[in-house]
């Protein structure tokens, strides 16, 4: 077998595997953790809550997984584990709303511009070094989308980087359905490429109203038979089942979140219209650069974004692209949050976040939410993660400076009250894997720019 680099080494190899010689070495890195304590008390950290403000040496209790407590003091059990965070930072769990973390060539089902009927669950590779890496910067929960080839793509998966379990103890439980849609570049020149349609802005949505027109009849016809079987009908005869369609007709009902891959202000108000002309909601627009160009419209539509923070002229789209667009759209009032939608800036959303105090004066709180609860917001979680309030789950993240600064690192995280990271630990810190990571490509980008 091929070696693996270092999870935090540079390398362009794909799938690599660490070598059987290092196998029991790997091995040493990850530490079976007994189960947490039932009650954990942080004390004496600046609590950064997400929610309502800052609290200066402030405590955290946690109980079964759950906080319990927070505020200058708590009313924990004197049996308690205490973590003394004096001159420490805490936060809830950085979550990132656009991720393809563990996906490696799978992001992708570019085979045709209209697959609702995949899912990203079947793609997630739940030993792959980009988690652990995710994990080693504070990433609590991501959701993992298909890439950016189709007009409309796969389901996406919703986890938390409890990296060293089992894959399905790695879903976030109930979490709601979200799925990928795409406009712009990447599919016409996807097909184009191909001379399919759609090759151009105008055949991207003919395709995407097509494929609803297709989703209204399949549904219509279902409700005929449902009428005819509740009226005991015995010879009602049932439509064939189109998977397709059928995921298209969860969209039409409102069942699953619609997150879209969008960067041009002309594109944001189609994809609006559209929206509106089947009956369906846009949970967020991700990418956004030009988001500043149309806010108070789509602010309207409460639809939210997920953006970069300074990304620009990597495309034609991303030409017009600002540093100020999160926080001029969060002015005008746009729901906004920042994103990866890179293996390598998962590892620093908190620095993303601190560059929205320089480019247009967010304040702490508000840079804060726009990598914690409001990107809980648009996966649909933000009523038990983002923030760290009584009765939320305790998955929070202990830093050894402000997190805005790119002085900062993770010293624990924790996910539902157990500690997975331990920058303390000799090796990787990790405190429930063991054996072997495998590689999905190195730094850079896991990315679906290209649209491969």
């Amino acid at each position: 077998m091929d070696s693996l680099r270092h999870p935090l080494s540079i390398s362009a190899r794909r799938s690599r595997i660490l070598p059987l010689a290092l196998m029991a070495a790997c091995a040493a890195f990850g530490r079976a953790q007994p189960t947490p304590p039932a009650d954990i008390v942080i004390r004496g950290a600046t609590v950064m809550t997400g929610s309502h403000g800052t609290i200066e040496h402030g405590s955290v209790w946690v109980h079964a997984g759950k906080i319990a407590g927070v505020g200058p003091t708590v009313s924990a059990p004197s049996s308690a584990t205490v973590v003394d965070a004096t001159g420490l930072w805490l936060t809830p769990g950085i979550i990132d709303p656009h991720s393809h973390s563990a996906l490696d060539s799978d992001v992708n089902e570019a085979t045709s511009p209209v697959t609702p009927s995949m899912h990203m669950i079947d793609a997630f590779d739940n030993r792959d070094a980009d988690l652990y890496r995710a994990l080693a910067g504070g990433v609590t929960t991501e959701l993992l989308l298909h890439g950016s080839a189709n007009m409309i793509g796969g389901q996406a998966v919703v986890i938390k980087n409890k990296f060293g379990l089992d894959r399905d103890a790695m879903l976030f439980p109930n979490a709601p359905g979200s799925i990928k849609f795409a406009s712009g570049e990447n599919p016409k020149r996807v097909y184009g490429s191909r001379d399919q349609l759609p090759s151009t802005r105008m055949g991207n949505f003919e395709v995407m109203r097509m494929a609803f027109e297709d989703a209204k009849h399949y549904m219509a016809d279902w409700d005929a038979y449902d009428a005819k079987v509740k009226k005991g009908d015995k010879d009602a005869v049932a439509p064939k089942r189109d998977l397709k369609l059928e995921a298209l007709a969860d969209v039409l009902r409102g069942k699953l979140y619609v997150q879209i891959h969008c960067y041009r202000a002309d594109e944001f108000l189609t994809e609006e219209a559209i929206a509106k002309e089947y009956g369906y909601k846009i949970r967020a627009f991700h990418h956004a650069l030009e988001m500043y160009k149309v806010a108070p419209q789509i602010a309207a539509d409460g639809t939210a974004i997920a953006t970069f923070t300074d990304w620009w002229g990597f495309k034609d789209e991303a030409r017009d692209a600002i540093p100020w667009n999160a926080v001029m759209s969060m002015r005008q009032g746009i729901r906004v949050a920042l994103k990866s939608d890179s293996d390598d800036h998962i590892r620093r959303l908190n620095v993303e976040a601190g560059k929205m105090v320089h480019y247009g004066g967010a304040t702490e709180d508000e840079a804060i939410r726009m990598v914690t609860l409001n990107p809980a917001w648009i996966i649909g979680v933000d009523d038990r993660v983002g923030s760290i309030d009584v009765g939320k789950d305790a998955d929070l993240v202990l830093w050894n400076h402000d997190p805005l600064s790119t002085y900062a690192h993770a010293m624990k995280v924790y996910i539902d009250g157990d500690l997975f990271f331990d920058a303390s630990l000799p090796g990787w810190g990790t405190t429930h894997f063991s054996g072997v990571m495998h590689d999905g490509g190195g730094f850079g980008s896991d990315d679906e720019e290209d649209g491969q």
